[in-house]
């Protein structure tokens, strides 16, 4: 896998690679979570399938998750975008009311960026954030016997995308899970104040933005420990379902971006949770991956730098 290669020439060549690792970064000194993510055009999304006040939400809202699924509460973002020297000046408005619309939503305010020319839209975002509390947040504090929780339905936004793909313009809640992500800040609020709630002092979260069974398997190699998981457990809306009954299990596992969060904690922290917004898919075994099963996820993880 390319990104994995790139990654261990970045941690092989740093001094310094404490702060690396997770979606974003702990800066103790400040008391702030960063992260910055990343939309290229053809890559990430089309301009043919989302307007340009749908791009600029999903733009702050991928951001936002990652903050989420760090425990944080969003503050603060800069938004740097390089656009093609033909670039309409209503597209430029229209994209900065969705980046409104989400950041009046969630109490953020931008906080300046950059403009520069290019032959496609690139858009990067980097976006701070505080710590809800004390509990720590990393994808290796899973533990044997925790239970696996996520939030919401999985591979509804894969669907989407596929029926637009289609030149289809229905079921259309999955077509507007596609366009427009929901960062689940207010369920990380929930999950951080009732670990604190339980005596937890870390936690392993990260969202699904490249898929669910991605963060299945980075969860369960940061921690060293395989996860059990029940696929019947596992949220799957009945739009899903009926659009796509012969490939709806592979898109729910490995379709992305979804922006759920994933987590693990002891059940006695979990019975604290609202059932019907949380729910259990597995539990944290007492066994490592075996060499199989980590090529398997290897080999069905999101490629950042496969062809297209």
């Amino acid at each position: 896998m390319k990104e994995l290669e790139y990654l261990e020439i970045i941690n092989d060549t740093l001094s310094d690679t404490t702060l690396l690792g997770d979606d974003c970064a702990y800066l103790k000194e400040f008391d702030i979570c960063i992260t910055q993510d990343t939309l290229v055009e053809g890559i990430h999304f089309t301009l043919d399938t989302t307007t340009p006040f749908e791009l600029g939400q999903k733009a702050v809202n991928v951001n936002l998750s990652d903050l989420a699924a760090s425990g944080s509460k969003p503050l603060y973002l800069t938004i740097s975008m390089s656009l093609p020297p033909n670039t309409d000046n209503s597209f430029l408005q229209e994209f900065y009311k969705g980046v409104d619309k989400i950041c009046t939503t969630h109490g953020v305010k931008v906080a300046g960026g950059d403009l520069t020319g290019s032959d496609r839209v690139f858009i990067s975002v980097c976006a701070l954030g505080k710590k809800y509390n004390s509990v720590s947040v990393s994808r290796n504090a899973a533990k044997p016997d925790d239970i696996i929780v996520t939030t919401g339905t999985h591979g509804d936004s894969a669907g989407g995308l596929k029926l637009l793909q289609q030149g289809k313009t229905a079921p259309e809640i999955l077509i507007q899970k596609h366009l427009i992500a929901q960062a689940k800040t207010e369920e990380s609020n929930i999950i951080m104040q009732t670990a604190e709630e339980s005596g937890l002092k870390q936690l392993a979260m990260m969202d699904t933005s490249d898929g669910l069974g991605d963060a299945i398997y980075k969860l369960s190699k940061g921690c060293g420990f395989a996860f059990d998981i029940d696929f019947d457990s596992v949220p799957v809306s009945s739009e899903l379902k009926e659009a796509f009954p012969d490939e709806y299990k592979d898109l729910v596992l490995w379709g992305g971006e979804d922006f759920e969060l994933l987590f693990t904690m002891p059940e006695h922290a979990y019975e604290k949770l609202d059932r019907t917004r949380f729910f259990k898919i597995g539990y944290v075994t007492k066994r490592h991956f075996s060499k199989e099963e980590e090529e398997i996820f290897e080999k069905k993880s999101f490629k950042h730098f496969e062809d297209k």
